[in-house]
């Protein structure tokens, strides 16, 4: 059994709450830059004393409606300055946010509403407005719905104007750090999602720990990020607390289709993403290069980042590949740099694996990516790598405060500030999972000499073949994922006679692979039995058998009329693969993958 335990940084307390972070920042600086909101092609500054007093303002509004210290309210929206401040005008009032992804079912909202006892409910559209009206006799405690983009927080406002600042005060200091501060739900591989309780402590004492450790990112001279991940996902509501404990300037923005556009006009300093974004932005580079006809620059300017970087770990690059890797920069570095508007250092990727691949070439642009690890219940990361102790391919070294252990079985434990205190109403599941202090995670994963941890798959998610051997589909998927014409794939084969795959095409990349490859105008259908997109993917195939043994091994796939998403039940909110669902409804394609 292998552990590393890292002491926290900033001494623990129990004084305190959420709601300390924009007041803590409105009395020490008050002119300090919190936030930007987008107005037009602009930018607008909000300071720490414009901030704090419009979630005082809200929390009053809160308060007049009846919401009362301890009182669930939901927040169904996408991505906006709405969303951070509800969530701290709720903190202000003593309440407790419940997030839902705004792409959420009925059934899904009724279930989180439900399940929480929700008494009010905070949303963005009409259209949420809808949904919740199909299911609302459904969930008896909600009483008030309120709709952003109708006016409706103003109305809020409003009516609290005659609730004193007394009133506030004293909610704020009912509420200390052990107290929940909101019940964020899984996003439900399997079942229904299960509510996990994080508290204000597991909030700041890991995003004070995380500022001390990571100071070179979040409290560099004008630190700042843009915010495209959806806040109903604990890793953006993490790094929301995050930014609000170092003073980064928060921005924030809903549509992923703008993301690049707004990155060039927000220039922020770092990035926080998926790998999936990653992956975008590396295939539709290689993409419109090759469209301009520079493919064989953009492939050797690839060759030459991974290579840089990799010296970076062995003593340096030497003199022709430093004159290499300048001539790269000037021809394309440059440009990739300037579509992130020109200012980010570091980027710090989570969610799933990156890949050693896109972590290379990355760093070898000029953009360091930082991989980490953590789950909704040990409240987004336990582990980072830092500017300081990096290994490209793993997921770094714990926070401080937090450590993980490698049970006999391979499975990562976690224990530390950031574990969530319970299920809400599921105290099997919470005993279950929590055992003897330590957090079962269900992850597969291996300590290096070094305290760095790898995470090397997913304990439910093994396959064993009828030879009895054990596979991880994650090594084989993250590899094909990487291909610009793949959008999902899922690695079959349990009880098989060896292993196989189902393929989606991506509708995006899709045309200007076409296009480059004189396939201009292809649908979807037609190229999934296209030979020269087979043959593509036969390529990426081949490629990912590389990093694994022959039993292990793709031997056929098939590549489907339709992609996996989150609106057909295959992907959950956070772009996990629900298998169960995938293998209940698609059995038929397994099946004729074996049919010989």
């Amino acid at each position: 059994m292998q552990d590393i335990v890292v002491p926290p940084l900033v001494p623990a307390t129990t004084e305190g709450n959420l709601s300390d972070l924009p007041h803590g920042w409105a009395e020490r600086e008050p002119s300090r830059v919190l936030l930007r909101v987008k107005e037009g092609s602009d930018w607008r500054d909000v300071t720490a004393t414009e901030f704090t007093g419009q979630v005082r303002a809200l929390a009053k509004g809160f308060a007049a409606a009846g919401i009362e210290v301890g009182d669930r309210v939901g927040i169904m929206s996408k991505t906006r300055y709405e969303w951070t401040l509800c969530d701290f005008a709720l903190w202000t009032a003593g309440a407790v946010p419940v997030p839902i992804y705004e792409t959420s079912s009925a059934e899904q909202v009724q279930w989180i509403c439900s399940d929480s006892a929700a008494v009010a409910l905070v949303v963005e559209d009409a259209a949420h407005a809808s949904l919740v009206t199909e299911v609302r006799d459904q969930v008896p405690s909600l009483r008030d719905v309120w709709q952003v983009d109708t006016g409706a927080l103003d109305e809020v406002v409003a009516a609290g104007a005659e609730v004193s600042d007394e009133d506030i005060e004293a909610r704020r200091a009912a509420v200390d750090r052990t107290a929940l501060a909101t019940v964020i739900y899984t996003s439900g591989t399997t079942g229904q999602p299960k509510g996990c309780e994080l508290t204000h402590d597991n909030f700041m004492a890991l995003a004070e720990n995380t500022t001390e450790r990571l100071k070179e990112v979040v409290c560099a001279p004008g630190a700042s990020t843009l915010l495209f991940l959806p806040l109903a996902h604990v890793f953006a509501r993490f790094i929301e607390v995050l930014a609000l404990t170092s003073g980064s300037a928060l921005g924030h923005t809903p549509d992923p289709k703008t993301v690049v556009d707004d990155l060039g006009g927000y220039r922020p300093t770092y990035i926080l993403s998926v790998p999936r974004v990653f992956e975008k932005i590396y295939n539709s580079s290689e993409q419109k290069a090759e469209a301009a006809g520079k493919g064989r620059i953009f492939r050797w300017a690839a060759t030459v980042a991974g290579d840089w970087s990799r010296a970076q770990d062995t003593g340096g690059a030497g003199p022709w590949l430093r004159a290499q890797h300048a001539l790269a920069d000037r021809l394309v570095y440059a440009k990739l740099r300037a579509a992130l508007g020109g200012r980010a250092q570091y980027a710090v990727s989570g969610g799933a694996a990156l890949g050693e691949r896109l972590g290379h070439f990355f760093r070898g642009v000029g953009l360091v990516v930082l991989e980490g690890y953590g789950l909704t219940e040990t409240t987004a990361p336990s582990n980072v790598n830092t500017p300081d102790l990096t290994k490209i391919g793993t997921v770094g070294r714990p926070l401080p405060g937090v450590g993980v252990r490698i049970a006999d079985d391979g499975e990562v434990l976690v224990k530390g500030n950031n574990i969530f205190r319970a299920y809400h109403n599921n105290p099997e599941a919470t005993a279950e999972a929590i055992r003897d202090g330590w957090f079962h995670t269900g992850d597969l994963g291996e300590i290096d000499d070094d305290g760095f941890l790898r995470i090397t798959g997913r304990k439910k998610e093994m396959l064993v073949t009828a030879g009895g051997k054990n596979v991880s589909p994650a090594v084989l998927e993250d590899r094909l994922r990487a291909n610009p014409l793949i959008s999902q794939c899922m690695v079959v084969g349990d009880g098989r006679p060896f292993i196989a795959a189902l393929m989606t095409l991506d509708e995006e990349m899709l045309p200007a692979w076409a296009a480059n490859n004189e396939l201009e105008g292809i649908t979807v259908e037609e190229a999934r039995t296209n030979e020269k997109v087979l043959a593509e993917i036969q390529r990426a195939v081949d490629s990912a058998n590389k990093a694994v043994s022959r039993a292990e091994s793709i031997r056929k796939f098939e590549v489907l009329d339709g992609d996996f998403t989150e609106a057909n039940g295959y992907l959950t909110p956070s772009m996990k693969l629900r298998r169960n669902r995938v293998m209940h409804d698609l059995s038929h394609h397994v099946e004729a993958l074996y049919s010989d």
